[in-house]
């Protein structure tokens, strides 16, 4: 046989073992789809809710110049991850740039979070709501209720209560219910 067509059979083989490899590596793992939450310049998480299905990552993006925190509600959770409690950095802390946190979802179910900088979980029916002393944002400022006590600054401004929910639904379903059950 030819060298040059040898050397031309022997790369075919090589691009058609590295094809099925990389076709082989994405039958393993369907979902890498990143589903974007933004936190804009105000204090909220947009969208509100969103849905996606399991193996599916979501990415929080704070575009905000002050830190929020993701946290998620275990209490009222039905879908995994647990414990969750971070920081995503404003542009302030983060040399300009966005802070970005990322988790990727592998249960069905139905996972709630919120910013605790903005938002105190009602140990009662697990509802966050805002921690100010009347709740959402304070229009008059009382320096009592400051931190430290007396500061004029935005740490008098306790905002909305920020918070927002996530459905994982089976793979493969796409946009079919799913049955959320919690057992305790």
């Amino acid at each position: 046989m030819h060298p040059r067509i040898r050397s031309l059979l022997l790369l075919l083989v090589g691009v058609a073992a590295v094809a099925g490899i990389a076709s082989r590596l994405s039958a393993d793992n369907p979902h890498s789809h990143h589903v974007l939450v933004g936190i804009p310049g105000e204090d909220r998480f947009a969208p509100f809710a969103i849905q996606i299905q399991a193996g599916d990552t979501v990415d929080w993006v704070n575009s905000d110049t002050d830190d929020h925190t993701v946290v998620s509600n275990d209490a009222i959770n039905t879908a995994n991850p647990q414990n969750i409690d971070v920081v995503v950095p404003g542009t302030d802390s983060n040399n300009g740039n966005p802070g970005v946190f990322s988790i990727t979802f592998h249960d069905p179910g139905m996972w709630n979070y919120y910013c605790r900088f903005h938002s105190t979980p009602n140990t009662e029916y697990n509802q966050p709501f805002a921690p100010g002393p009347n709740g959402g944002i304070q229009t008059d400022k009382d320096p009592s209720k400051c931190n430290p006590p007396g500061s004029p600054t935005d740490t008098c401004d306790f905002g909305t209560p920020m918070m927002g929910v996530i459905m994982i639904m089976p793979h493969g379903h796409g946009d079919a219910p799913v049955k959320v059950e919690r057992g305790d």
